[in-house]
């Protein structure tokens, strides 16, 4: 069973994770890669939609009981290589040739409250679901690459509470943040929301692009090198 697949709805990609919590490990990195390339392959797309068919969480960021066995098994590199197919994920949707919308329709936690914040635009449900970043209460750091672009999403003054206190904010605190283009009421309400913007968007795949990349290329430059340096070392994630 596919644990993320996609759809199409005139010129928007509807990407679904379709796991329960989406929780990110090495079979999640390869079938988001999976759908991207197809998504590529076909010229009528001009927006791509990511959320979740799960009631309760858009994506609760990495798979900590796949990490922990991992790391039981003193498996590092395992673990090396999915943090390396991380961040290709978040590289990859920074750099779409299309616009990318996250449609947020429960929790976004850690990782996946990050995967949101490469996207171009977010939406939520006032409904249900928190965003947060709870590294900073299971003493985990951000890597370079991730403070640069959580902080390209998120206002510096919230950027700051959020990270340092682990807050758990809603809908509607994020979109008085302007985190979020809109708090919507519920699931379906979103969905409608994130289609009917994603539609606005025809641009042509090479200008799209080229901006998004020239946008974020001090954003590239520090997660291809801090970041892999840090990743290799593995001291930034191996807690006692």
């Amino acid at each position: 069973m596919a644990i993320i697949e996609w759809g199409k709805n005139e010129s928007v990609a509807i990407i679904n994770m379709c796991n329960g919590p989406n929780k990110q490990n090495p079979a999640f990195v390869d079938e988001m890669n999976q759908c991207f390339d197809e998504i590529l392959e076909d010229k009528e797309i001009y927006s791509i939609i990511l959320t979740s068919t799960d009631e309760k969480n858009f994506c609760q960021g990495i798979d900590i009981e796949w990490l922990g066995q991992k790391m039981k098994d003193q498996d590092f590199d395992s673990i090396k290589s999915f943090l390396h197919g991380v961040n290709t994920i978040f590289k990859r949707v920074l750099l779409m040739p299309v616009p990318v919308i996250a449609a947020i329709n429960g929790h976004a936690f850690g990782n996946g409250a990050m995967l949101a914040c490469t996207c171009d635009f977010r939406f939520m449900t006032k409904d249900k679901g928190f965003f947060c970043f709870p590294e900073v209460d299971i003493s985990i750091p951000f890597l370079p690459g991730m403070i640069e672009f959580v902080r390209k999403a998120i206002v510096e003054y919230k950027f700051n509470e959020m990270i340092l206190s682990g807050k758990r904010v809603g809908a509607q605190e994020l979109q008085d943040s302007h985190v979020i283009v809109k708090a919507s009421e519920n699931k379906e309400a979103l969905l409608k929301d994130a289609l009917a913007f994603a539609g606005t968007f025809m641009k042509k795949r090479e200008i799209f692009g080229e901006l998004k990349k020239r946008m974020h290329k001090d954003i590239i430059k520090v997660m291809e090198t801090e970041d892999i340096e840090q990743i290799d070392s593995l001291n930034l994630f191996i807690q006692e």
